[in-house]
């Protein structure tokens, strides 16, 4: 079963929207920037309930095949040791007729001053069980390293294609948030991923005076729109009681009485 097109719009826009969180290499990483002039209409299909990384993967495509100079190959090919898998690739294409090996990633992460000495060691997930590091460490060290193993040469061979004719990017996307009331500038990562704050539980009452929504996780995507269900501070505190009783941290939309809105993360940290 498939579900509409049109509804994926929405999120496709806040994808699109949401800024490469690399602009130079980092690791000896190379990030892969290129993007279309201007925004279109997302006309891929998906699966139902299809969770949020697939579906970033699906946008990445229709990205891609946007760019004239791209040819996609190969995606999510899943590499297997006999019947286990043990890696994908995310895509295989071709730029400008040379080959490409592109690892793609999304993420939302916080950004907390205290964790190490770099603004690459104060990126933490919501949930503080990834971190932008380890991230890094994957990538370089399990995921691109992938393309150049034994159970790899099968899908190499079909497409006439050898790995050490590849070149490999990272496609990195990712929303940032920083303490609520603090100014950051950044100089490794980009600035324009920050797209808004967090705070802890205790600290709700700050925003007594706002209107709060909660989207749904694969509705993290979406950017700001003030055509949702609004719901008052007592109403949000009822849902967030189980939230906090279960150490989660979830995305929310904040309105101001003056309409200025703001995306956040209420932790529990």
């Amino acid at each position: 079963m498939k579900e509409k097109n049109e509804d994926f719009q929405p999120q496709f826009r806040g994808f699109f929207n949401t800024p490469h969180l690399f602009l130079n290499p980092v690791f000896d990483l190379q990030p892969f920037t290129k993007r279309p002039d201007k925004d279109f209409v997302f006309n891929g299909t998906m699966p139902e309930n299809i969770r949020l990384g697939q579906r970033v993967e699906r946008f990445v495509s229709s990205e891609l095949l946007q760019l004239k100079n791209i040819e996609i190959l190969s995606e999510n090919y899943q590499v297997r040791n006999e019947k286990i898998t043990i890696g994908e690739l995310d895509c295989l294409c071709l730029e400008d007729g040379n080959p490409i090996h592109l690892e793609i990633q999304f993420k939302y992460y916080l950004y907390d001053e205290s964790l190490g000495e770099t603004e690459i060691d104060h990126c933490i997930g919501p949930m503080r069980r990834d971190t932008l590091n380890e991230k890094l460490d994957k990538l370089k060290n399990k995921q691109l390293p992938l393309l150049y193993a034994k159970e790899t040469k099968p899908l190499l061979e079909q497409l006439k294609l050898k790995a050490a004719d590849l070149t490999q990017y990272i496609y990195f996307k990712a929303q940032l948030f920083i303490p609520f009331g603090k100014q950051i500038t950044l100089k490794t990562l980009n600035n324009d991923c920050i797209y808004g704050f967090y705070f802890n539980y205790t600290d709700l009452n700050q925003f007594e005076d706002c209107k709060f929504y909660k989207p749904k996780k694969t509705d993290w995507l979406l950017d700001l729109d003030t055509n949702v269900n609004w719901l008052t501070y007592e109403q949000i505190t009822q849902q967030l009681d189980t939230y906090k009783a279960e150490n989660y941290a979830p995305m929310l939309w904040l309105k101001y009485p003056k309409g200025e809105m703001n995306k956040c993360f209420v932790v529990p940290w």
